[in-house]
């Protein structure tokens, strides 16, 4: 326990830049006695501690999340094969939604999934989507393909013409890049439209 105490306190210090018993760790670790106590911190709460300022909590906050991202178990990775694994993935992110989202799934070359990123939320009844907004974020992922999604607030996963004209420029889009749009889906109140088994794609 106190071997675990004195690398908190080291930790804590290097942080801060400071010598280990400077009066601000001091203070730091009168107020967050162990690791547990500083998970959930804020960088406000932080601030309120004489001798940190905005960098430095903000330099905290930094490393508890890097910290958390290292001890979160990994999930499985998640393969995409059809319109349904890709209504699995997305459903309870669109479905009962009062506007528009547009959402897309990017994929590696052997469709597992990297990412899955709003792209744009529009008004009750429009998603605004801009191909340019969609493929820069495709590339900076470098995703082999893409899938992407919208919800219909009314419940109703019916494409409109706009969904169908929409699609077919993003398809254009894609294959000129070489980022080729698997399928775009309509989600609706608990079920969905594929595009693709469509015909659009």
């Amino acid at each position: 326990m106190e071997h675990n105490a004195h690398l908190y306190r080291t930790f804590i210090a290097r942080t801060l830049r400071e010598n280990i018993e400077n009066y601000t760790v001091n203070q730091f670790i009168e107020r967050f006695s162990t690791p547990h106590d500083l998970l959930d911190t804020t960088q406000e709460e932080l601030m309120e501690i004489h001798g940190i300022g905005k960098v430095k909590a903000s330099q905290i906050i930094s490393a508890i999340e890097i910290v958390k991202m290292l001890y979160t178990p990994r999930q499985a990775k998640t393969i995409i094969r059809s319109p349904k694994n890709a209504y699995e993935v997305l459903h309870n992110d669109l479905a009962l939604k009062n506007r528009e989202f547009f959402v897309c799934l990017f994929l590696n070359t052997k469709n597992y999934l990297i990412a899955k990123e709003i792209i744009s939320i529009g008004s009750l009844n429009a998603a605004i989507v801009h191909p340019r907004e969609l493929f820069r974020s495709a590339i900076k992922r470098a995703s082999a393909s893409v899938i992407c999604a919208h919800n219909h607030p009314s419940g109703d996963p019916t494409p409109s013409p706009e969904d169908i004209v929409l699609t077919k420029r993003l398809v254009e889009v894609g294959n000129l890049i070489g980022i080729p749009l698997l399928d775009h889906m309509i989600i609706g109140d608990g079920s969905y439209v594929s595009l693709k088994e469509r015909g659009y794609i």
